[in-house]
């Protein structure tokens, strides 16, 4: 197990010195083209006389005719989500953000920006039918290397002179709500910052102003992003000898604006997130769109290396790395990963200590990126880093 005191780790040499956190050349990733076939796996089960026999598991029972499984969720949907591209979509998180469709989303990442604020980006396969979603402020070129490994349309209300030459790619497919105006509209929030939303109708209409494809593009790699464990056979960690029983899992310390944390809940089997806003009290993370909190099948959690840019605070995240460390939350559970991200729409990918790739179980993720150095606590006792 892993001893409970965060351990800052050396300084890295001069050749790992960064201002972006990827290549800023026109070329794109070469990747495959062909995802690995899903079939009936087979796996050893004790049974209560103690001995261990073969049990072969059916993972592709769909519902109903013409579902599949969501590469992103592992969940049921529709064929047609399955091949339509993702979006991403950059949402402020401080206590004049008004959350709207939040809850809809299948991945939700969080990250520091400058000032102690985070941005949330949310990542939704199925974004049909979604009549309000926000609100939408400025992105940040770090978010947008992650928005790649879906090849999501990134959608955001401008950002800094920082994401130029990254937007710019010709392999970058964003949307910018102060470019295009016609992407974003304007309604009442909590102030009039924090008051730009878009939807459905709005995004289909601004891809296909600038010719995008809304379906995947074929040099995407077709390939699995996370693996999942079989919804008959979940990852319970119970595998791991050190994994810790992690109830509450607090985030105050790495995101001290909003002090957001996330509670077990043993009936439904989700992290149910919580925020403690100054100003605004504490208390569960609303949807406003459809009044439901946000949870997650799975926590992740990034430590990443990161620099300062400039005085006014601007942050740079090195998005690809090797073997940074982390940790894996789910079902009551966690245990110590690693991570490391290859190439730019490479998928970041999670190790457990044995070298294994982790599976996750079906269901969202929210994925937690830490400043190198910052912590967080499990169960009341601050996580230590490698």
């Amino acid at each position: 197990m892993k001893r409970l005191q965060v351990l800052f780790l050396a300084a890295l040499s001069s050749s790992l010195f960064l201002f972006g956190c990827g290549k800023d050349t026109g070329e794109t990733d070469a990747v495959p083209d062909a995802s690995p076939a899903r079939e009936t796996q087979s796996e050893e089960i004790q049974k209560d006389d103690g001995l261990t026999v073969k049990e072969s598991i059916e993972t592709d029972m769909p519902p109903e005719d013409g579902m599949v499984r969501s590469r992103i969720t592992n969940e049921w949907v529709d064929e047609s989500v399955d091949k339509t591209r993702p979006i991403a979509v950059l949402v402020p998180n401080s206590k004049t953000a008004s959350h709207y469709g939040l809850s809809k989303a299948s991945v939700l990442y969080e990250c520091s920006v400058e000032n102690d604020l985070t941005r949330l980006m949310a990542i939704y396969d199925d974004w049909n039918g979604i009549d309000k979603l926000g609100n939408i402020r400025s992105g940040r070129d770090y978010f947008m290397y992650w928005a790649f490994e879906w090849d999501a349309i990134f959608i955001h209300y401008g950002g800094p002179f920082y994401m130029d030459s990254l937007v710019e790619r010709i392999d970058t497919q964003n949307i910018d709500c102060i470019s295009y105006p016609k992407a974003s509209y304007r309604d009442s929030a909590k102030n009039s910052t924090d008051n730009a939303f878009t939807d459905t109708d709005r995004i289909k209409n601004a891809a296909n102003h600038y010719g995008y494809p809304l379906e995947y593009r074929e040099d995407y790699a077709d390939e699995e992003h996370y693996l999942f464990a079989p919804e008959t056979a979940p990852n319970t960690l119970e595998q791991y000898p050190d994994a810790v029983a992690a109830s509450k899992i607090d985030m105050a310390p790495a995101y001290p604006v909003t002090n957001p944390y996330f509670l077990y809940n043993e009936e439904t089997g989700l992290y149910d997130r919580y925020q403690n806003i100054p100003g605004e009290g504490d208390g569960p993370h609303i949807d406003l769109a459809d009044n439901e909190q946000l949870s997650f099948k799975n926590l992740l959690i990034q430590n990443t290396y990161y620099e300062v840019r400039d005085q006014k605070g601007y942050l740079s995240f090195q998005c690809h790395d090797n073997t940074r460390d982390g940790w894996f939350f789910t079902n009551g559970k966690g245990i110590h990963v690693t991570w490391e991200k290859a190439s730019d729409y490479g998928a970041t990918s999670y190790y457990d200590d044995n070298g294994n790739e982790i599976k996750l179980n079906t269901g969202k993720t929210m994925v937690c990126i830490l400043k190198e150095g910052d912590t967080f606590l499990v169960d009341g006792k601050t996580v230590e880093s490698d």
